[in-house]
């Protein structure tokens, strides 16, 4: 059996490793990972629109993995839509790299649960192999970090050099073009990030897990036995 320090550490760490499973989860199914302001260029030239007169022009977009939501301004009051990213939308997106991203999320979601079942067995029992001991356990959540790290990154790559934002906003739109003037990763994201930090909190309470601390040895002192302590 785990001592008590061990196993306060391994359960700890299950939670830790069911909470990031959670996270994803959410972050997947929320449609805000990515909010922006757009502008209705056509609109706006048409008029030839200064300064103050662009903020009738400026609607707002957002987006996640699988779905969305915009404002169109162009100049005759805000439209607001909804749509849906497959399975239509990802056709004229990067889709390899999308589903790709999709794909990274769900092997993380994965290897997330084995680690929590994983330290559930360690904060129980110590297990006979290898694989199922400490050593399994940085194994599964290194691998869930890195592919949420990797699902994160390419993201990323995305929005700034396959210009997401902009080739959903202007999806279907044959008649007015949008421009993005401003975007920005919103809590979903950063959800992700949190997941890839949580299983790197896990890896290093596995690495405490494995010192060896000295035990503190107590003398047990002598008892002087006088003559008085016998007659008593």
């Amino acid at each position: 059996m785990p001592g008590c320090f061990k196993k306060t550490l391994f359960a700890l760490a299950s939670i830790i490793s069911f909470a990031s499973f959670i996270l994803i989860v959410v972050a997947m199914g929320t449609p805000k990972w990515m909010t922006g302001k757009i502008l209705c260029k056509t609109g706006a030239d048409l008029v030839n629109a200064t300064d103050p007169e662009l903020v009738k022009f400026i609607g707002e977009i957002y987006y996640g993995l699988f779905r969305g939501g915009k404002i169109r301004q162009c100049g005759l009051g805000g439209r607001r839509s909804k749509f849906t990213i497959f399975p239509y939308m990802v056709k004229k997106l990067n889709t390899g790299l999308h589903v790709m991203i999709i794909m990274f999320l769900c092997v993380a979601i994965l290897f997330s649960l084995v680690s929590f079942g994983f330290c559930i067995l360690n904060a129980i029992k110590v297990p006979y192999r290898a694989i199922k001991g400490p050593a399994g356990v940085c194994l599964w959540n290194f691998l869930a970090g890195g592919f949420i790290v990797l699902a994160v990154t390419s993201f990323m790559a995305a929005v700034k050099l396959h210009h997401l934002t902009e080739r959903i906003a202007n999806f279907r739109e044959n008649v007015f073009q949008f421009v993005i003037l401003e975007e920005q990763f919103e809590d979903c994201f950063w959800l992700c990030v949190a997941s890839a930090a949580a299983h790197a909190v896990n890896l290093l309470l596995i690495a405490i897990s494995g010192i060896h601390f000295p035990k503190i040895k107590t003398k047990t002192e002598e008892a002087n036995v006088t003559a008085e302590d016998i007659m008593y």
